[in-house]
């Protein structure tokens, strides 16, 4: 059932994201003047990715101190405990550009699985929130996913520094011999967030972290969108969160997917 408020967990990360993306957006307009550095190619952190981190890190440590913390600039350990994950900034490269395609993304991790997320695009002054079977919010007010012109077939691809090429451009073409036109807004929080209101039909990123996608995954859930989360394994056995791939759309979209993506499977 769709639940007309939020909880008490929910409102207050919504509220922590809010302030958040505040901070971020007064960066944003004096971007001119911050420190940027690079951490690989295509890889940007600036100041502001640092700031708003720490800015998360410390409200949650406030209202959740119980709670344990993975954030993409300062690290930490998955666990199978209660776990938020930030990503500051997700779309750093588009922030620096001037584009209003970046985010903020808060999720909270539960035995791994996202079960709240809450996603702040500041430039358009919207943020999403959502949590496992309750729902999904776009500025504090219900919201249902915009499901009409599905024949309008259009699809956002994650892209990665750490992609095969090759193997790449071998799904696009395959995506494209099938119809549907494809987006790449070199940020997987907009991909997600835009496949949840509706505007696209899905979002595909065979190579991901799970702070890029732990507040979207939830939003693309509750919006009623096939959504498969998976994480590569280390030579340990265990789960690696910085190697991950997501899949999140309609039906239709996930049917062409499969035969594409090999190793893809929705359950």
């Amino acid at each position: 059932m769709t639940h007309t408020t939020m909880s008490a967990k929910l409102a207050l990360a919504s509220q922590i994201a809010a302030q958040a993306a505040e901070l971020a957006l007064g960066f944003f307009n004096r971007r001119d003047s911050i420190e940027v550095s690079s951490k690989r190619t295509q890889d940007f952190v600036s100041e502001a990715d640092v700031a708003v981190e720490q800015f998360i890190r410390a409200q949650l440590a406030q209202h959740f101190p119980q709670d344990a913390i993975i954030g993409e600039e300062l690290g930490g350990t998955l666990t199978d405990a209660a776990c938020w994950v930030i990503d500051p900034i997700d779309g750093t490269s588009n922030f620096l550009r001037g584009s209003p395609l970046w985010g903020v993304s808060l999720g909270l991790v539960e035995q791994k699985k996202p079960v709240i997320g809450v996603v702040a695009l500041p430039v358009l002054n919207e943020l999403f929130a959502a949590e496992s079977g309750n729902g999904i919010f776009h500025n504090g007010k219900p919201f249902r996913r915009d499901d009409r012109f599905g024949d309008v077939r259009i699809v956002s691809l994650g892209d990665s520094s750490d992609d095969k090429l090759d193997e790449a451009s071998a799904f696009y073409q395959g995506l494209r011999a099938a119809e549907w036109s494809v987006h790449c807004y070199r940020c997987t929080t907009v991909g997600m967030v835009f496949a949840a209101k509706g505007i696209i039909d899905g979002h595909l990123q065979r190579r991901t972290t799970l702070w890029d996608i732990a507040g979207g995954a939830v939003l693309c859930q509750e919006a009623g969108l096939e959504t498969v989360v998976k994480f590569t394994q280390l030579p340990d056995g265990t789960d690696n969160y910085r190697h991950m791939s997501v899949a999140a759309g309609t039906a239709n979209l996930l049917s062409v997917v499969q035969p594409l993506w090999p190793d893809f499977s929705p359950k």
